[in-house]
């Protein structure tokens, strides 16, 4: 069976939402929960994959704690990645905590050159799988291989590029060693802040900027 390791990089402190979450979260396989303590996201990430690889786990699912997500999520996750027939890393949608909480998906993204740009994804389907050049990490499944042939074309993962976040610096060399990157709308998440932000949310917001507008 598949071994899984689900990488959680985190604070010291965890939201109690995300714990009930994961308390509730339904494994398929050998699946083993890892934490990583610590100030600096990248290296908490890099010792987590660094971790998986050293385990030999089949895939990493990669959760933030202050996440929100229903108990079937590595299950369906799963499921979805195995039927497809590239090398794929997939990711759920998610929304930023704050106005105007836009998806935190990029239809474009482009580290190359001597400063980074990105575009985000305004247009996001409801009921399908989307390719996109890159996701935040809130909630990923990826084969461990990923991570294996990122460490052997770029000699690092997550260390950030050019001031980027690391999910996106790793989104990029993913893509540039041949992975392909998804995104499951179907995936009910919820990102923790005064209030949860969900799809719903992000639609009533630009709902209402375009009434004001008018």
């Amino acid at each position: 069976m598949k071994k899984t390791i689900i990488a959680v990089p985190c604070m010291d402190q965890v939201p109690a939402q995300f714990a009930q979450s994961l308390a509730m979260l339904q494994k398929e396989g050998p699946t083993t929960v890892a934490f990583q303590i610590g100030s600096l996201i990248y290296t908490s990430r890099n010792n987590l994959a660094g971790l998986a690889i050293n385990q030999e786990a089949d895939y990493i699912f990669w959760l933030d704690s202050d996440m929100m997500f229903p108990p079937g999520v590595l299950r369906h996750m799963l499921k979805t990645i195995e039927e497809q027939e590239d090398d794929v890393i997939l990711s759920g949608v998610y929304y930023r905590r704050v106005a105007p909480f836009s998806p935190v998906v990029f239809s474009e993204l482009d580290l190359s050159g001597p400063s980074a740009k990105w575009t985000n994804m305004d247009d996001i389907p409801k009921d399908r799988l989307f390719e996109c050049e890159g996701f935040g990490f809130g909630c990923v499944l990826a084969p461990t291989a990923a991570f294996m042939d990122v460490q052997a074309k770029f000699g690092d993962m997550f260390t950030p590029i050019n001031g980027t976040g690391e999910d996106l610096s790793f989104c990029w060399r993913a893509r540039q060693a041949g992975w392909k990157l998804l995104c499951d709308p179907r995936i009910e998440l919820g990102h923790v802040a005064h209030h949860i932000v969900t799809r719903d949310a992000w639609e009533d917001y630009r709902g209402f900027l375009q009434e004001e507008n008018k």
